[in-house]
C-alpha cells in the first residue's frame, strides 16, 4: 500500500512538472514573467503546481584557488484554491547547506486590475530583484549592482495591490513591508550595529525570521510596457529601520531610507539591452555610526548598462548571446559627518562573456570579469566564471 501511494505521488509530481513545461520562458521584457508570477498565471491544469530554478557555478579569480558551488536550487511550489485565490512559495538551499523560504504569500485577484496580496515577497527594486531566475539574465553572477546596492534576493513581510492597466500599457505594485533591522542589544551593554560600509544595506535584512517591526516601510513601482520591445521601470523604497524595544529611542538606533530606482529592457530581434540606476539616500549614519561603530554612508549609488547580441538565426530555438555589462557601484557616494569617504567602496566591474540557451529553461554561461576600485594601490583580481542554470 506505501508503495502504491509513493509511487502514485512520484507519478503526480511528475505530471504537475510537465504541465509546467508547456508554459513558455520568454526573454521578451513585456512578456517577461518570473517564477512566482507563472505559479499564478492561471496557466495551469491542476490546483497543485511545483517547478523549481537553480544554479551551480565555477569562480575562477586570478592567482587563486577556484571555486565550485551549488550556489542555489530554489523548490516552487504553488496552490489555486480557485480562479481567484492562489498561494505561492519558494523554498531556497543556498550552498547545499543553508535553507531560506524567499517568498510565501496569498495572491487574491479581486478585480481584473487589482491584486491582493499577503506574506513574505520581493521589494520591487531594479530588475534582478524580482527577475532572478538563472535563464533571465546574462552573466554568471548577478550584477554587483544587484547585491550590494539593491540587496538580491531582498524580500520582507507585507502586505500589498498589484496589477495592469493594459488599456494604458501599465502595470503597478504597491506595498507596507517590514524593514531592514539596524540595530540590536549585544547583552553586555554594547550595541551591534548591521548596516555597513562594506555593503550598505545587505546585512539588515530580515527575511522573514522572528523579524523585528517597529514601524512599517512604503514600496511601489510601476512598470510602462507600451513601447514595442521596451519595458520602463521607476520604483521607490520608504521608511525607517528596525530596532529592538530597548534601544529603539536610542540616538542612532534607528535610520531613514529612502530609495529610488529606474530601469530599462529593450529587446529587438537578435539584441538586446537592459540598464539600471539606483539612488538611496540614508539619513541620521553620523548618529548611528557613533553608536555602533560602524561606517555607514549617507547615500548609496549603483548603475550599469549591458548589451547583447544572438549570434545564431533568430528562427533558431537555441541563443547563443554575446554580451558586456559595465556597471559602477559605490556604498560611500556620501559620508556624514567625521566619518571619511572610502574609495575601496567605489567599485566598477566589466563583464563580457556568453550565455548559450541549450533549450527553453537551460542555460550555460561563462564570462570574463574585470573587477577595480576607486582605491589607490588596491588590486582587486579578476574573475572567470561558468555557470550552468536551470528553471521549469
Amino acid at each position: 500500500m506505501k508503495q502504491t501511494t509513493l509511487v502514485f505521488l512520484l507519478f503526480y509530481c511528475g505530471m504537475m512538472i510537465a504541465q509546467t513545461k508547456t508554459d513558455s520562458i520568454t526573454l521578451d521584457p513585456q512578456k517577461q514573467i518570473n517564477a512566482a508570477q507563472r505559479l499564478i498565471s492561471g496557466n495551469y491544469a491542476s490546483a497543485v503546481t511545483v517547478g523549481a530554478y537553480g544554479e551551480v557555478l565555477y569562480n575562477q579569480p586570478e592567482g587563486a584557488n577556484g571555486e565550485l558551488d551549488v550556489q542555489r536550487l530554489v523548490l516552487l511550489f504553488g496552490y489555486n484554491f480557485n480562479d481567484k485565490v492562489q498561494f505561492v512559495t519558494e523554498v531556497e538551499v543556498e550552498h547545499v547547506e543553508e535553507v531560506f523560504v524567499e517568498q510565501a504569500f496569498i495572491n487574491y485577484n479581486v478585480a481584473n486590475n487589482v491584486n491582493l496580496r499577503g506574506g513574505l515577497m520581493l521589494i520591487p527594486m531594479g530588475i534582478i530583484n524580482e527577475f532572478h531566475e538563472p535563464t533571465t539574465f546574462n552573466g554568471t553572477e548577478r550584477p554587483g549592482v544587484d547585491n550590494v546596492i539593491v540587496p538580491t534576493t531582498w524580500r520582507e513581510i507585507g502586505v500589498g495591490v498589484t496589477g495592469r492597466f493594459n488599456s494604458i500599457s501599465l502595470g503597478y505594485q504597491a506595498y507596507i513591508f517590514n524593514g531592514f533591522k539596524s540595530a540590536e542589544s549585544d547583552g553586555e551593554g554594547g550595541i551591534n550595529g548591521f548596516l555597513k560600509g562594506s555593503n550598505g544595506l545587505r546585512s539588515g535584512r530580515q527575511k522573514g525570521i522572528q523579524s523585528t517591526v517597529s514601524s512599517p516601510t512604503l514600496s511601489a513601482k510601476v512598470d510602462y510596457y507600451g513601447i514595442r520591445g521596451l519595458r520602463l521601470g521607476l520604483a521607490t523604497y520608504l521608511g525607517k529601520t528596525q530596532a529592538e524595544d530597548d534601544i529603539k529611542k536610542l540616538d542612532g538606533a534607528r535610520i531613514g531610507i529612502s530609495m529610488l530606482g529606474l530601469d530599462a529592457r529593450y529587446a529587438y530581434k537578435r539584441f538586446m539591452a537592459r540598464g539600471q540606476f539606483i539612488q538611496g539616500w540614508l539619513s541620521d549614519t553620523e548618529a548611528y555610526n557613533t553608536l555602533t561603530g560602524q561606517d555607514l554612508g549617507s547615500a548609496l549609488q549603483g548603475w550599469y548598462v549591458e548589451g547583447a547580441f544572438n549570434l545564431l538565426p533568430q528562427e533558431k530555438k537555441q541563443k547563443l548571446f554575446t554580451f558586456a555589462r559595465f556597471e559602477s557601484y559605490d556604498t560611500h557616494a556620501q559620508t556624514d559627518g567625521t566619518l571619511e569617504r572610502n574609495d575601496a567602496y567605489n567599485r566598477s566591474d566589466i563583464t563580457t562573456g556568453l550565455t548559450y540557451h541549450i533549450v527553453t529553461g537551460v542555460v550555460v554561461k561563462g564570462d570574463y570579469q574585470f573587477r577595480s576600485n576607486a582605491l589607490e594601490g588596491s588590486d582587486i583580481p579578476n574573475q572567470l566564471n561558468f555557470g550552468i542554470g536551470v528553471w521549469f
